[in-house]
């Protein structure tokens, strides 16, 4: 099989050829239900170097895989992130990555958004849970409304391909900001996507009392919007739908009550460098052991990576009543 096709396929047909990478587990915020309030956060020895990253990056894009997307935590909060980007931008020349994507909460885009467009970003990914201030600030606990509009303006001056929002849905907290974000997506052309609150980690409300589903959000900016089903993918589990009159699109990404495993083409690598084959188990490989114990032996990692599809599972099975269902927060997971 030549270099570059398509070599990761799992038990069940299935090709991957996108892969999640969280280079931190840190953030400055503490969204409510990404993490706790007070957080322990692992040893810098167990955190996969920078560069190590590029290697496990490298191994993943010569086995086909065409995107990248660099999580955290706040992966903007990781030193020297800037050249990270543009070393993993260089596998474009090199490998089967066609694009290279980022998703963060918005309060470093004023320092980096420049520099990430100059390191072949091509799309990037803003949390933006409210456009109220107090509220903003309840839900992140530590955000400011202010410094992420800013960061959004910069995104927009920096030039990428294409910059969509996205929105955890709550209810009894920001429900009722479903058309206003919207609208401010429109006004500022970009996409939106609404997501379903994930099980994951311990947080401090019921989740059961909180869970807004995708088709009531749909269901109420059908109130305002002539919505149309899209075709548009972006390699991700959104589904869209395209606004009448408008570019943009709105996306929603339904973990619970439209789940996307039939059609999954991800895995998830945790910062501490353990491969996930799924968001809902916990089937898992140590690729960090692999690394450090067979240092530049990267056809022994490829092996191990394409090894893991054996244990891919066809699905997970998420139960909102159960706190938790996965132990580990989304900000270790990669969000």
């Amino acid at each position: 099989m030549s270099e570059n096709q398509a070599q990761l396929i799992d038990r069940f047909g299935r090709k991957v050829t996108y892969v999640r990478m969280s280079i931190t587990d840190r953030c400055d915020f503490r969204c409510v239900y990404c993490m706790d309030e007070e957080m322990t956060f692992l040893p810098r020895e167990q955190v996969l170097t920078l560069e190590e990253v590029i290697f496990l990056m490298r191994a993943f894009c010569e086995l086909g895989v065409e995107k990248v997307r660099i999580t955290g935590g706040e992966p903007l909060v990781r030193r020297n992130v800037d050249w990270l980007m543009a070393e993993i931008g260089k596998l474009k020349h090199t490998t089967a990555l066609k694009e290279l994507t980022l998703t963060t909460n918005g309060s470093q885009l004023r320092k980096y958004a420049t520099h990430l467009v100059e390191a072949g970003v091509d799309r990037i990914n803003i949390s933006l849970d409210s456009l109220k201030k107090d509220r903003f600030k309840a839900l992140t606990r530590t955000g400011d409304l202010d410094t992420v509009l800013d960061g959004i303006d910069a995104a927009k001056q920096a030039g990428f391909k294409r910059i969509k929002l996205n929105a955890v849905i709550m209810k009894g907290r920001n429900e009722d900001e479903v058309i206003d974000l919207a609208l401010f997506a429109i006004k500022n052309n970009l996409d939106i996507s609404y997501i379903e609150e994930m099980p994951l980690g311990h947080v401090t409300h019921q989740r059961e009392e909180s869970f807004c589903s995708s088709d009531e959000v749909l269901e109420t900016l059908q109130t305002a919007f002539q919505l149309h089903q899209s075709t548009s993918k972006t390699g991700g589990p959104s589904r869209y739908y395209q606004l009448a009159d408008s570019e943009s699109k709105i996306g929603f990404i339904s973990p619970h009550s439209h789940n996307f495993c039939e059609s999954c083409n991800r895995v998830r690598v945790t910062t501490e460098g353990r491969l996930l084959l799924c968001l809902g188990q916990e089937d898992s490989v140590d690729l960090r052991g692999i690394i450090r114990r067979y240092p530049g032996d990267i056809e022994r990692l490829k092996q191990a990576i394409i090894d893991s599809m054996d244990i891919k599972p066809e699905g997970h099975d998420f139960n909102i009543s159960e706190q938790p269902i996965i132990f580990r927060h989304m900000s270790v997971t990669g969000g």
